[in-house]
């Protein structure tokens, strides 16, 4: 592919704030482009990631109202790594939440990784809400994906990668290591938290590209990120992202008339693209790419491009 487009020039928010959403939780969002424009909402991955500056230039700042913003527990939201009243439902309500809040009565919904499991509960829960989804890296929820990340499958790629991924881990307690972190990053050894979560964040950071990143490892490898994005997200994956199995694809008829793009690299490796090929099958108004020679990172190209292609497209209508 030639002529790759590439990220809209840095922008500043034009409106940042604190918004309780209550049980304790106060999330960070900002706002950017034109306001009154297209309104959209983007939802990061993770879970517990964070929103970055980076994310603010997938949209033309001139024809969209774009919020973002750091889901319960992490970036700037607080309380800081936070586990209580988290989870994917709580999510949907907060999103809903900021909808009305904005005043838009519906918006495009862009997600990635884990940003697409909660765009696609969301606009499930609240279609009439969703104008447009653009949607990322597809993640359903399964146990079966949690597996293939965790226990058997990805390990096979890296080895290498897979060994520092199990070394906070005793080996007795190997055969479950979602459950085996789960017991350490709750736990009261702060010195073992801390050494846990960066491992587990590392493990993604380092396996999310086609070809290394140095500066995932050195954004992955940061404690205070590393916390927060190990706590909730081992959190959610402990209980099945709080979703009945194959919730999402079972009600994809649910998104009937709403116009999509999903973009899914071909070597994605933490989401196969199996996901986004039964979501599209079952999705007549679905639009897939599949982006060969890349992997999960928003930021590949070939990936980059047809995320503004998909932005751009949708900006004009309604």
């Amino acid at each position: 592919m030639s002529n790759l487009r590439t990220f809209y020039p840095a922008i500043k928010p034009y409106e940042t704030g604190m918004l309780d959403v209550g049980d304790g939780h106060r999330l960070y969002y900002e706002r950017v482009g034109t306001p009154g424009a297209k309104p959209a909402v983007f939802l990061h991955g993770g879970p517990g990631a964070g929103s970055s500056e980076l994310h603010r230039q997938l949209f033309d700042p001139t024809r969209y109202d774009v919020l973002l913003f750091d889901q319960r527990g992490c970036g700037r939201s607080t309380p800081h790594a936070e586990l209580h009243a988290n989870t994917t439902w709580h999510l949907v309500t907060d999103i809903e939440r900021l909808r009305e809040w904005v005043g838009a009565e519906r918006w495009l919904v862009f997600g990635g990784s884990w940003g697409s499991t909660l765009s696609l509960a969301y606009a499930e829960a609240y279609p009439e809400r969703v104008s447009h989804l653009v949607l990322r890296g597809v993640f359903t929820g399964e146990r079966a994906l949690i597996d293939w990340y965790y226990r058997f499958g990805v390990s096979e790629i890296f080895p290498d990668k897979w060994e520092r991924f199990l070394a906070p881990i005793p080996p007795t307690e190997r055969g479950n290591l979602v459950a085996a972190y789960n017991r350490i990053l709750t736990g009261d050894d702060q010195e073992a938290q801390l050494q846990a979560a960066k491992a587990w964040s590392l493990w993604e950071g380092e396996t999310v590209t086609l070809l290394p990143d140095p500066k995932l490892t050195l954004s992955h490898g940061a404690g205070e990120f590393a916390i927060a994005f190990a706590r909730i997200e081992n959190h959610y994956f402990s209980h099945d992202c709080w979703l009945e199995p194959g919730q999402l694809l079972r009600d994809a008829d649910k998104l009937a008339g709403i116009p999509d793009v999903i973009v899914h690299g071909r070597y994605d490796l933490p989401t196969p693209v199996r996901s986004a090929w039964e979501l599209h099958n079952k999705w007549p108004d679905s639009e897939l790419f599949i982006i060969e020679g890349a992997s999960h990172a928003f930021n590949e190209p070939g990936v980059l491009h047809e995320l503004l292609e998909a932005t751009d497209r949708f900006a004009d209508y309604d």
